[in-house]
């Protein structure tokens, strides 16, 4: 499903479970020598994507390290992000030369916990996300979850680009809803829609200024997807 939101260029991979016939490279195991078996497995299945994604570009198979605050470190002259939620792990990649970053995020479908949402949005989203839930039209969709995801994809692109913190509050999401997707929808439960997609612009509220040279991060612009139970995000920057 990811590849429906990527831009030409960007190759990606996901996995609706762990992979059997996933594996580590040795430099990688040190990052997870710690974690219980289901981290282990979620990493390395997301690991495996990785790889998966990179051989599209023609990318030889390459340990996928950890930089500052846990960023992913691509092999030379790629970029790339990683996500996994239950039910789901998937990679992105493409090359440096064409696209600067990317970020991409996914969640279940569901609600955030009680009193999540107070902490990782602004006063001004929480209005609009109230009146979203009070149509009847868009009864149904976690606009809440979909928030949260649309800031975690807006940090992963953020980040190796200005290589700064960017808290949640340092965002402001504004979503656009478009028409469901034809050829994905599936049966509905409880009511849902079964599939929902749309864009998102995220304006940068603190300094914006990129430490590569390039032109600063004022706004980002995303796709989203709600589909199969899962919510997903990506943030292409050019």
């Amino acid at each position: 499903m990811i590849e429906l939101l990527l831009p030409g260029g960007v190759s990606a991979a996901e996995a609706f479970g762990d992979l059997p016939d996933a594996a580590l490279l040795p430099p990688e195991e040190s990052l997870i020598a710690q974690a219980v078996p289901k981290r282990r497995r979620e990493f390395t299945t997301a690991r495996h994507c990785a790889r998966t994604a990179l051989g599209d570009l023609g990318v030889a198979p390459a340990p996928i390290l950890r930089g500052e605050r846990g960023m992913p470190l691509w092999p030379s002259g790629t970029v790339g992000s990683l996500t996994h939620c239950d039910g789901y792990r998937a990679a992105v990649a493409g090359y440096s030369m064409t696209v600067r970053s990317l970020g991409i995020d996914a969640e279940p479908h569901d609600g955030l916990p009680d009193g999540v949402l107070g902490h990782t949005s602004l006063p001004e989203e929480r209005e609009v996300l109230a009146q979203r839930a009070a149509d009847p039209e868009q009864a149904g969709l976690h606009w809440d979850r979909l928030l949260f995801c649309a800031k975690e994809a807006t940090y992963k692109a953020w980040f190796p680009i200005t290589g700064r913190w960017l808290g949640f509050e340092d965002a402001r999401i504004e979503f656009t809803r478009a028409p469901e997707a034809a050829g994905t929808a599936r049966p509905p439960s409880d009511g849902a829609p079964a599939t929902a997609a749309g864009t998102f612009t995220s304006t940068i509220l603190i300094d914006p200024a990129a430490a590569d040279g390039g032109a600063p991060l004022r706004e980002l612009s995303g796709r989203w997807l709600i589909a199969r139970g899962l919510i997903l995000t990506a943030i292409a920057v050019r």
